[in-house]
């Protein structure tokens, strides 16, 4: 069974790329960075903007789930050291 690990875990990765995706790549050079974004990408953005009060673009890509996520997260202080308080 594969399943994509909750975004909103603790143990979740900081960036939020597609399932085998490497984090460490950019990502405009993801190959499946223009797809949809993923549910848990969205769920996770939904935590993520209604700590921040900003409103979540319609529509997004994986690749721009996952810059949204990378910023709210320096935002709301979520991911830069494994809490989620």
């Amino acid at each position: 069974m594969s399943e994509e690990p909750g975004l909103d875990s603790p143990s979740a990765p900081a960036t939020a790329g597609p399932t085998g995706a490497d984090a460490s790549k950019p990502v405009e050079e993801w190959v499946t960075g223009d797809e949809p974004a993923t549910g848990p990408q969205l769920s996770y953005l939904a935590t993520l903007a209604r700590e921040a009060d900003e409103q979540i673009p319609d529509e997004l890509t994986k690749a721009q789930a996952s810059e949204l996520i990378d910023r709210l997260q320096q935002e709301t202080g979520r991911g830069t050291d494994g809490s989620t308080s």
